[in-house]
């Protein structure tokens, strides 16, 4: 275990637990898209939709995660929107100079409302925060998983070489980069055990005949409409307005906002910096050849696909190191 080896890692990356999740993999028995019935049929996912702060299930209801949404600026590049349509944002760039006591990035500041806090939510990296909420809720059960209140059981069955295996993922003590990272190898079984059910619940599909793989959509005149679920690394909804048949506004929500969103309009810093702010060091390179690691892994357990993002400041202009990766090698022979 990396705690016994390096008694305090925990620390490393650690935050208050908030978590969202949008849920996923929909249950076409029971999922329409209508707004008026999304409670229902959100409840129906097999990854379940749900909002935990300090470890406990606030709500599995996507009708209350929307409209507990807020955008603030804070300390990001845009112009405030006060006196505008509140319901239909308007992101209008106001580049300046980087101030960290001002306006320091592009990311804006995703935000929970739970009628007191205004909640810096995080993605856990995408599989933590989607196994935490299915597993408290306890509304899955397909045999292959089984959210169970406390954990989730995953059963994969006997292969051509190896199987039939069990595990179980149970409910951590805290949320931290060693935590998200064991999350993501689970949520790889979780996701294969579901694919079999699908294939199953496929197969019956076109042995019955039932080869129908699309609707009739007719685009209305004026509407506003929303969409919710998780890509690779967490929350990732859609919000749109129509007017006159035509797009008037349209604004996704990715996990890069909720994860990497500075202090906001009320000075909560976002996950990264609330997660690396305080956290112990580990690395033992001295000061002059300090590379970060430990900062390093906190970021990147919310966000694998952050590896060439990353990068140590230490101020005065210092270059640590400086790398060029060619896409391919290329023979001079050729």
């Amino acid at each position: 275990m990396v705690n016994e080896a390096l008694p305090g890692y925990e620390e490393v990356g650690k935050r208050r637990i908030l978590l969202g999740c949008w849920g996923s993999f929909q249950d076409p028995e029971f999922c329409n898209f209508d707004y008026k019935d999304m409670t229902q049929w959100g409840r129906k996912m097999f990854v379940t939709p749900g909002v935990v702060v300090d470890g406990k299930l606030v709500t599995t209801d996507l009708v209350e995660i929307n409209l507990g949404i807020r955008i603030l600026l804070g300390h990001s590049y845009y112009e405030d929107w006060a006196g505008k349509e509140t319901w239909n944002q308007h992101t209008i760039p106001m580049p300046q100079k980087r101030d960290f006591g001002g306006k320091y990035t592009w990311v804006m500041s995703p935000r929970w409302y739970d009628g007191k806090d205004h909640l810096a939510l995080d993605t856990g990296g995408g599989p933590l925060a989607r196994l935490w909420p299915t597993a408290l809720a306890g509304l899955v059960d397909i045999g292959y998983v089984k959210s169970t209140g406390g954990s989730v059981i995953i059963n994969l069955p006997k292969s051509a070489t190896r199987g039939p295996v069990t595990f179980e993922w149970k409910i951590p003590k805290w949320s931290n980069a060693l935590e998200r990272d064991r999350a993501r190898s689970y949520f790889q079984a979780y996701a294969a055990a579901c694919a079999l059910h699908f294939i199953d619940k496929a197969l019956a599909e076109v042995r019955a005949g039932h080869n129908k793989t699309w609707e009739q959509f007719q685009v209305p005149k004026d509407s506003i409409g929303c969409g919710f679920t998780e890509a690779v690394r967490g929350v990732l909804s859609h919000h749109l307005v129509i007017r006159d048949g035509k797009i008037a506004n349209y604004h996704p929500y990715p996990p890069t906002p909720w994860n990497a969103s500075p202090r906001d309009s009320y000075g909560t810093p976002g996950p990264y910096e609330d997660s690396v702010q305080g956290q112990p060091i580990f690395e033992e390179n001295p000061p002059e050849k300090f590379k970060g690691v430990d900062i390093m892994r906190s970021v990147r357990s919310f966000d694998p696909c952050l590896p060439c993002g990353v990068h140590m400041f230490l101020g005065n202009g210092r270059v640590l190191e400086k790398l060029h990766s060619p896409m391919a090698f290329v023979n001079p022979s050729i």
